[in-house]
């Protein structure tokens, strides 16, 4: 089986320092014609997706990084007019959406590209959202959730409530829809009361594709009833076997197929023609970082302010004990055993967290990161890989060049779409409206 990999843009690159990086072209990233080169070399790679992360609030960094946020569904509209077959993946918040605007947003977007949508579900870590949108504090993890259980039952319903057979549009007769066929929602619940149906046909993929984003006991919880495809963050292995033998089982659990719920690792390739230039080329980005910024997302990770402390010595103790919402959060986890495992300094542990916000960064050789590709899929560890290039657009052009071919090579990559839409990349059945053989009572538009 080939592996599915999706482009991670983010503005300038994944390492923090990208935008410093001589050959990163930082002017443009307010600029669309930018992203949509990079969608179409992406697409000339055969890519199954591009992926557009997002976040409702501006970071507290900002003055050190390029982390501003771009609207997704704005931008994937762009992408999709002069795109015809790459996917395109965006992040949209249950916390700070409402289903039918989201819904219907989401759908017009499947629509307007021909069935190439997928929606990154989360539910937001960034405690800061909550005075953006009237709220006095940022719900606790676990209430984020389980609003986030319901905002899917919804949607999917809103989705669903047009049946395919819906839309006539039969000139002869005068009928443009069979009413009989577009079907009320009425969903009254503890978070959301929507009546529907949504006010556009069904979509060429019935639904977008479900992507998901957590890895917290919670996330997984939520992934293995819901997704459709997973991005995920390990550093080893082990860790991203153990993820990905827990979400197949947990699948199964809940009368789901294993193989539809596709498990993608993020990976940060740095290239280069020799291992050695690989590594001088890691150590000049991480020399371009500032120490300032690295603090602060330590800070937010771990809950704990390292700025008093010597760079050159070692992680506190205080640093590894996780309290609050940091219990639920994987990715403080991940720190953690970083820590515990390598016993870094704080520059060492700021550095390995620079490339890809502990994502694993693979340096070497274009033929080194093919074999570790390749040894992750074939060990259980991932079904492919959400490719986060350090800058751009350098680092996705050495990926293109380098890898995919050596990966082509080995029978690991299409050569050519066998499809058209996002699903149909990524090996997923279509779903059948939930709608499509109402019983007798079931109340219609």
């Amino acid at each position: 089986m080939s592996l599915h990999l999706n482009l991670f843009i983010y503005p300038g690159g994944h390492h923090e320092a990208a935008w410093r990086h001589p050959d990163t072209d930082i002017s443009r990233v307010l600029d669309i014609t930018y992203y949509q080169a990079l969608a179409r070399k992406a697409e000339g790679a055969k890519l199954d997706a591009i992926f557009f992360a997002d976040g409702p609030s501006l970071a507290d960094n900002i003055r050190y990084a390029s982390r501003f946020r771009l609207e997704p569904l704005t931008w994937m509209s762009a992408i999709a007019a002069v795109t015809s077959r790459i996917g395109l993946i965006g992040t949209a918040s249950t916390t700070y959406t409402e289903p039918y605007n989201l819904a219907r947003q989401f759908a017009s977007l499947d629509h307007l590209s021909n069935g190439r949508a997928g929606w990154n579900i989360v539910t937001t870590g960034a405690a800061g959202a909550a005075a953006n949108f009237g709220l006095p504090e940022h719900p606790p993890h676990a209430d984020r959730y389980a609003r986030a259980e319901e905002y899917l039952e919804v949607v999917t319903r809103l989705w669903d409530s047009w049946e395919d057979e819906a839309l006539v549009i039969d000139q002869d007769s005068g009928i443009f829809a069979d009413t009989d066929r577009i079907h009320r929602v009425d969903h009254v619940g503890r978070e959301f009361s929507v009546a529907g149906p949504l006010n556009l046909p069904r979509s060429p993929q019935g639904r977008p594709v479900y992507v998901q984003a957590g890895s917290s006991d919670d996330g997984r919880g939520f992934a293995a009833r819901w997704a459709e495809a997973i991005f995920t963050a390990h550093q080893t292995l082990e860790s991203a076997q153990e993820f990905y033998a827990d979400i197949k089982e947990r699948a199964r659990g809940v009368g789901r197929d294993p193989g539809s719920v596709l498990v993608l690792p993020g990976i940060s390739p740095v290239i280069a023609a020799t291992e050695a230039e690989a590594r001088t080329l890691h150590d000049r980005l991480n020399a371009l970082t500032q120490p300032a910024y690295s603090l602060e997302v330590l800070h937010h990770t771990l809950g704990v302010d390292l700025s008093g402390h010597d760079l050159d010595g070692p992680v506190p103790a205080e640093a590894l004990r996780l309290d609050g919402d940091r219990t639920a959060s994987s990715r403080a986890q991940l720190v953690v055993d970083i820590v515990e495992r390598e016993q870094p300094t704080i520059r060492q542990l700021m550095h390995r967290l620079a490339g890809a916000r502990g994502h694993r960064v693979v340096v070497g050789t274009a033929e080194q990161v093919a074999d570790q590709m390749q040894l992750w899929h074939e060990s259980g560890a991932a079904d492919g890989f959400n490719v986060m290039p350090p800058w751009l657009t350098g680092g996705f052009d050495r990926f293109v060049d380098g890898v995919l071919p050596i990966l082509r090579e080995r029978g690991l990559f299409r050569h050519e779409y066998d499809g058209t839409t996002l699903r149909e990349h990524l090996g997923l059945e279509r779903p059948p409206s939930l709608f499509a053989h109402p019983a007798p009572h079931q109340e219609t538009a």
